[in-house]
């Protein structure tokens, strides 16, 4: 299975792609509406927009091991490899084991410097080269989800 945390995810159709190669059920998971899909293997759920972290909280609930998810959140990620899943962010970086622990701690330094005024905090614009790099470390880690 692949969930997506799919609120401003610029790579829904790399995942639909690789998915339907590979015969993997897609499950986007968000705050607000998502275009219906009418392939049998894709379902979105729509989640609170009151409660904060609605998406995050049903994605964490309902993945584990051999699944794959696709998040920028880092907090997420942090939630799914624990469960034994296999994480990857939308510019083809890898969460896992061993990096995970660096992620969070260099997410929580970023959040520091920009509430104390040291960082603006601007991310970098999502390139060809990111949708690339993406599209290989995705159909990696399903390749190895499957072969779980």
């Amino acid at each position: 299975m692949i969930y997506v945390d799919a609120d401003a995810c610029p790579v829904k159709p790399e995942i639909l792609k690789v998915a339907e190669r590979l015969g993997m059920e897609v499950t986007f998971v968000a705050n607000s509406g998502l275009r219906p899909s009418r392939d049998p293997m894709v379902r979105n759920v729509i989640v609170s927009n009151a409660a904060f972290d609605a998406a995050d909280n049903w994605i964490a609930d309902n993945t584990g091991p051999t699944d794959v998810v696709v998040t920028a959140d880092v907090p997420l990620a942090v939630r799914c490899v624990a469960k034994g899943s296999f994480v990857t962010g939308p510019t083809g970086r890898v969460f896992d084991e061993t990096n995970i622990g660096m992620a969070s701690a260099m997410r929580d330094l970023g959040a520091h410097l920009r509430e104390t005024g040291e960082s603006k905090g601007y991310n970098a614009a999502f390139s060809p080269k990111d949708r690339s790099r993406f599209l290989e470390t995705f159909d990696r880690l399903c390749r190895r989800a499957k072969n779980a």
